[in-house]
């Protein structure tokens, strides 16, 4: 599509994490006119060029990246505003967004955005975080954004979904009759690093040249066989064992382990989906290829595919601008 043919722009939105920041310019309805993706995470900001002149006071790593995410979106487009979700609002953000107690309506999600005077003068207005307050206290910072944006993909299909967020902390949301009502964590992809790059499960590993899905299904199997039964901390070692027995080979070693903690992951998801009722639809969404292997796993622990959800994030952000008023509906 070329400049003369492209739709106005009417907002602005940032999905900003721990490691990264991704900026979208957005025509109405929620179409992305422009899409960047920035490596200022909140937990590593751009400096000031040594060289360059002093900043002002205000001028903070936040604001640094911002302008850099959308400064030039801005002064084409005086006045659009600007949403975003994501760790941008925790207590190590830009500014706290308080979290919201569950149950929760998408749409009072909405309506208690934080805002942000930013040095340019645009209002940065920061979704908030969702917080689960039963049982042992769970929070979700970003992905509540993601949920929006599957539940406007899927208004026929809200009366008892499970969207599933595979990543560095896995979250399992139920949504019951367009409600958002409970949610569970996995720290399967922080617990996956952690163990193959500063244990000595690493050391005997080697990176694959392509997906070793073999290697990842075995994994799978021990965790939902008998020889899973004595629990993650028990079959992790299987990883070491099996290479130095000259069973694994080293650069199967970590999609084995990939499938050993998905899978165990996935395993305790089927019981406490036992225990609550089996959703009617489950729905991926995330990276690609962490989705994919996901989406194969589930049905060998008697939970349904599901279908995978596209661009998740950037409708969160364009549905929860409407309900706050900053952007038209469709």
């Amino acid at each position: 599509m070329n400049a003369e043919a492209s739709p106005p722009a009417a907002l602005i939105a940032l999905d900003w994490g721990t490691s990264s920041l991704r900026a979208y310019r957005l025509a109405a309805g929620g179409t992305v006119l422009d899409a960047r993706h920035l490596p200022w995470g909140i937990m590593r900001l751009p400096a000031p060029p040594a060289d360059g002149p002093a900043p002002a006071a205000s001028a903070s790593g936040f604001e640094l990246a911002f302008e850099q995410a959308c400064g030039d979106w801005l002064r084409a487009t005086p006045g659009l505003p600007v949403i975003a979700c994501g760790m941008v609002g925790s207590a190590q953000g830009w500014a706290e967004a308080a979290y919201l107690d569950l149950p929760v309506d998408p749409r009072d999600i909405g309506a208690r955005l934080t805002e942000v005077d930013t040095r340019r003068g645009a209002v940065l207005r920061i979704i908030p975080g969702l917080l689960q307050r039963e049982g042992l206290p769970n929070v979700i910072r970003g992905e509540e954004t993601q949920v929006v944006g599957v539940i406007d993909s899927l208004p026929d299909a809200v009366d008892d979904l499970l969207v599933g967020l595979p990543g560095t902390h896995c979250k399992w949301v139920r949504v019951r009759g367009g409600r958002i009502v409970e949610f569970d964590t996995f720290m399967t992809g922080e617990v996956y690093a952690a163990l193959r790059g500063h244990t000595i499960l690493g050391r005997t590993m080697a990176d694959p040249a392509t997906p070793d899905d073999d290697a990842f299904d075995r994994g799978l199997a021990v965790a939902g066989s008998a020889l899973g039964r004595g629990g993650v901390l028990s079959t992790i070692f299987s990883t070491r064992a099996l290479g130095l027995t000259g069973q694994l080979a080293p650069a199967s070693q970590p999609d084995y382990l990939s499938g050993l903690l998905i899978g165990h992951e996935l395993g305790a998801l089927r019981a406490l989906v036992d225990a609550r009722g089996m959703p009617s639809r489950i729905v991926l969404c995330g990276d690609e290829d962490l989705c994919r292997r996901y989406a194969s796993a589930l049905p060998r622990f008697g939970l349904a595919a599901p279908t995978l959800a596209a661009q998740a994030a950037q409708r969160g952000l364009w549905r929860l601008a409407v309900s706050a008023g900053l952007a038209g509906s469709p």
